[in-house]
């Protein structure tokens, strides 16, 4: 197997370090660098269809959860900040894809839906970028793939229970 940059980097601190253990840096090292190239490769269907990522992830969830959402539901499932939510969803509603519609008690609160148009794009989108990344994991047979993926969940929920605790 080819090394990895990361494996370099490990490898010069040994060096400089005998001692030190670098097997957190392995994990993190190479966790911020495949997400670095995938935010570079990832995107390409989305980048030809005119959407970005977050205006993607936006239309995705209120695709998948089929129901009229406020800006702070969509904020909250999307990881966004409710002012990124809210200049994306300005954009998208200026295409034509999202609509807003005013709260019938409280003129501050906004339900998004899709339109017509939204519905098709991301119907149309999500195979093709599912496709797509399939392909950019095509070189790991499907059940390395799983495993993967099963001990990316395991650090996902470790993470999310103690990282609030470790940046107080």
């Amino acid at each position: 197997m080819t090394e990895d940059i990361v494996a370099g980097v490990l490898r010069q601190w040994q060096q400089v370090h005998p001692g030190l253990d670098t097997g957190p840096m392995a994990v993190i090292g190479r966790l911020n660098r495949c997400s670095a190239l995938l935010q570079q490769a990832a995107d390409a269907p989305l980048r030809r269809a005119g959407l970005t990522r977050p205006e993607f992830d936006i239309l995705g969830t209120l695709r998948r959860m089929d129901r009229e959402l406020t800006p702070g539901r969509v904020a909250r499932e999307t990881f966004a900040s409710g002012a990124a939510v809210t200049k994306r969803v300005r954009q998208l509603e200026e295409r034509g894809l999202i609509a807003r519609r005013p709260d019938d008690r409280d003129r501050r609160v906004a339900h998004l839906s899709l339109t017509d148009e939204g519905r098709e794009t991301i119907d149309r989108l999500l195979p093709e970028q599912l496709r797509y990344e399939a392909a950019l994991l095509d070189g790991i047979g499907d059940q390395r793939q799983e495993e993967l993926s099963a001990g990316l969940a395991e650090l996902l929920v470790v993470l999310e229970g103690r990282l609030g605790s470790l940046m107080e």
